[in-house]
This record gives structure tokens, C-alpha cells and sequence, in this order.
């Protein structure tokens, strides 16, 4: 099993947009939470077999481009 986060900033004024974006292209057979912030980060963690690939969201939608990292989980 493999843990991605992706997190991404809205640009101003494009926060709903964004969501409705993610929303649309978010795959539906996996594990995958959603997290906002208060300035408008999106955070999206899921598990699955393979890691999460999103395609680039809309230049206009956000600040800059998004950043992605892969987990694996380890046990203490």
C-alpha cells in the first residue's frame, strides 16, 4: 500500500473552483481524504496500491503548482 499527499494553494477567489475541480477528478476506488485550511490549501491524502497521479490542475485555479509526496507506512 502506498500513502500520497498532495497539497495545493487556490488562487485568490478560486477556492470553490478548485474543489468542483478536485471533486471532478479524484478516482472513486480508493481510500482518500480531503483537508482545507483556512488560506485556502487543499490537501488530499489517499492509500492504494499504486500511488496517486492527479493531472495539473488549471493554471488560473491556483498559486502555484502542486506539491506531492509518497508514503509507505512502518511500523514502531
Amino acid at each position: 500500500m502506498t500513502t500520497t499527499m498532495w497539497e495545493v494553494r487556490a488562487a485568490e477567489g478560486c477556492f470553490d473552483d478548485l474543489v468542483g475541480w478536485l471533486r471532478a477528478v479524484l478516482p472513486d476506488a480508493r481510500q482518500t481524504d480531503v483537508y482545507a485550511s483556512a488560506d485556502e490549501r487543499l490537501v488530499v491524502i489517499a492509500t492504494g496500491e499504486e500511488p496517486l497521479r492527479l493531472p495539473e490542475p488549471p493554471a488560473d485555479l491556483v498559486r502555484r503548482a502542486p506539491h506531492q509526496w509518497g508514503f509507505r507506512r512502518i511500523e514502531l
